[in-house]
């Protein structure tokens, strides 16, 4: 049953005049009768009484317009609900980003969002790579700020913003902690501190260390960059890292990595064939354009 036959449902009962209904509704009355006819089959119960040329609704059609009444109601409802998260300027984005961009980046991005989009509204979620990879693929965020992605079920779109440099951390009382630069072999005897599997920057660190040759002593790894930092200041290993906010608020030193270039990239994320409302198009754009200027 279909909402259109519903509709020619409706102006009958209330018109209770077949001829005159199909008028209104600019059909044929053949056509508007066979309308009727095939939602009283699949009902199972006629729902006018019918003497001669003229027709009224029995007490099942009355029961049945209250139904219709409802549905149709709650149908123009969800139109405009749905017409209004999708309105360039006007629609609702389901935006994620990882955890270190929580501190300073996107706070600092979303300041300036009001001033171009004072009618968008955001659904913001924080959380690991590997998460948000996982609710792209179930389409419950729009888009998303991390490093590249890649998926095994669908496709995924990806754009560079910019890219952070990674500095080996060491405790401030390590024999590196005055270098102003080192080459990554340096560390391969070092106890390491490590971001857990599944994270993108933890893709990103092994294969540095994998096209160097080197084998890492991992002794933990933690969920977050600040645990990283904090048992690095703690005297027990060492890391690669971006210089994230907070990080001069522990007990290391930042080392620049003279070899080879050490650095993440971070870019938005989207299915590339799943529908993207014009709100998360305005704003994908955004986010190209604010992070160019920057």
């Amino acid at each position: 049953m279909e909402i259109q036959q519903l509709e020619y449902f409706k102006t009958v009962a209330e018109m209770q005049h077949m001829t005159q209904a199909a008028e209104k509704l600019n059909i044929s009355q053949p056509a508007l009768s066979k309308s009727i006819s095939n939602i009283e089959q699949e009902i199972g119960v006629p729902l006018f009484d019918r003497q001669g040329r003229s027709i009224s609704l029995n007490r099942y059609g009355k029961l049945f317009l209250n139904s219709v009444d409802i549905i149709l109601e709650e149908f123009d409802k969800a139109k405009e609900e749905i017409g209004g998260l999708v309105m360039p300027g006007f629609g609702e984005v389901a935006f994620g980003f990882i955890h270190t961009l929580g501190m300073e980046v996107v706070p600092e991005l979303m300041a300036h969002v009001p001033e171009r989009y004072p009618n968008m509204k955001f659904t913001l979620t924080q959380a690991a790579s590997y998460n948000l990879l996982k609710w792209l693929e179930e389409g419950q965020i729009d888009l998303c700020l991390s490093q590249r992605i890649r998926s095994k079920t669908i496709e995924i779109d990806w754009i560079e913003l910019w890219s952070e440099e990674l500095f080996v951390i060491v405790p401030k009382n390590h024999r590196f902690a005055n270098r102003e630069s080192i080459k990554l072999e340096e560390i391969k005897d070092e106890p390491f501190i490590s971001i857990k599997r599944g994270n993108a920057l933890r893709l990103i660190v092994d294969k540095l260390f994998k096209e160097a040759g080197i084998t890492t002593n991992i002794t933990f790894a933690a969920e977050e960059m600040h645990t990283v930092a904090g048992f690095v200041g703690a005297g027990l290993g060492v890391s690669l890292i971006p210089n994230v906010k907070g990080l001069n608020d522990y007990n290391v030193c930042k080392i620049r990595v003279s070899e080879p270039i050490c650095e993440r990239k971070i870019g938005v994320s989207w299915a590339a064939n799943r529908y993207l409302s014009p709100a998360a198009n305005q704003f994908k754009n955004y986010l190209v354009e604010y992070f160019k200027e920057k």
